[in-house]
């Protein structure tokens, strides 16, 4: 993976098809997007139970951009070997789901993926404040994690903001995962965030049988985005 803040657009397999993931993927792909997000869920750290590292396995081959897992799991250190043997490219653990950050994000490093850290609507950013030279990625969760299709929390804004004061010129990706429409995406964008996660706002509308509307919504989300980019 090469490093850049341009605005890229993640959708969130959560929202698509179960059935057909791969033809999911491959028209998500086609019609533009720029990442594929895997939310995985235990029902334990979050109230929803979703997949596992055999589906990302399964799924990986359908996959010719970035794997983007997001382990909303507790606790995430015994299956961060899996999920990398799996294919991740990106694998974000959550601050609040293990006593020793430092200690998961050197072990995915360790493992060839890149690191990523996600953040809860209550957390603070400055919980980050020792490990962002461990850091690839943060996620800012600006929904309550568990489920999609939630109201976008405003005060997200402004944690978005103070990260991307406190990451300087270091080459981490501040990415947003939540209520993300055209609506809110250039609110997160003009704040410094680059990857927009989208769920429902991108398979909303359409189908792997006619993605057409996939692409509408890609194209949508970051023409919003770009227009809200500072120069």
């Amino acid at each position: 993976m090469t490093f850049d803040r341009s605005i890229k657009i993640a959708p969130s397999i959560l929202s698509a098809d179960f059935a057909n993931l791969g033809a999911e993927i491959a028209a998500i792909e086609n019609q533009g997007c720029d990442w594929v997000h895997v939310d995985v869920m235990d029902g334990h750290f979050v109230p929803n139970l979703t997949i596992g590292p055999v589906v990302c396995k399964a799924i990986r081959k359908h996959i010719s951009t970035i794997m983007d897992v997001h382990l909303m799991i507790q606790p995430a250190d015994p299956f961060l070997a899996e999920f990398a043997a799996a294919g991740a490219d990106i694998i974000t653990v959550h601050e609040e789901a293990g006593p020793h950050l430092d200690r998961s994000l050197q072990a995915i490093r360790d493992l060839g993926c890149k690191a990523g850290v996600s953040l809860n609507p209550s957390t603070p950013p400055e919980r980050l404040e020792y490990v962002l030279d461990r850091v690839d990625l943060v996620l800012v969760m600006s929904v309550n994690p568990g489920f999609g299709g939630q109201a976008f929390i405003p005060s997200q804004v402004d944690k978005i903001r103070k990260l991307r004061s406190m990451i300087g010129d270091r080459p981490i990706h501040i990415e947003v995962d939540g209520g993300i429409s055209p609506k809110t995406a250039p609110l997160v964008a003009a704040a410094g965030a680059d990857v927009l996660v989208a769920g429902s706002a991108v398979f909303g509308g359409g189908s792997f049988e006619k993605p057409a509307r996939y692409g509408e919504n890609i194209r949508a989300i970051r023409e919003a985005a770009l227009g809200a980019v500072p120069a």
